[in-house]
């Protein structure tokens, strides 16, 4: 990316400069959409253990015991 040496900026300076800075946002882009991918499976898997932990806890807690006995 070269200026004039004028000082002028050019038509082809600004495209050099939109196109360098839209390579580091689709550079960054790729790595939060990675990061996100990674969170949601997380995240899904704590929520799965969470659920299965607290029905089993609630199972416990209401379930009948019924006892037989023989006269």
């Amino acid at each position: 990316m070269a200026t004039q040496t004028t000082g002028r900026i050019t038509r082809q300076d600004i495209e050099a400069k939109l196109r360098q800075v839209r390579g580091d946002v689709d550079t960054a882009g790729e790595a939060a959409t990675r990061a996100g991918a990674i969170g949601a499976v997380v995240a899904g898997v704590v929520l799965v253990v969470a659920v299965y932990f607290i029905g089993k806890k609630r199972g416990r807690r209401t379930s009948t015991i019924i006892e037989v006995k023989r006269f």
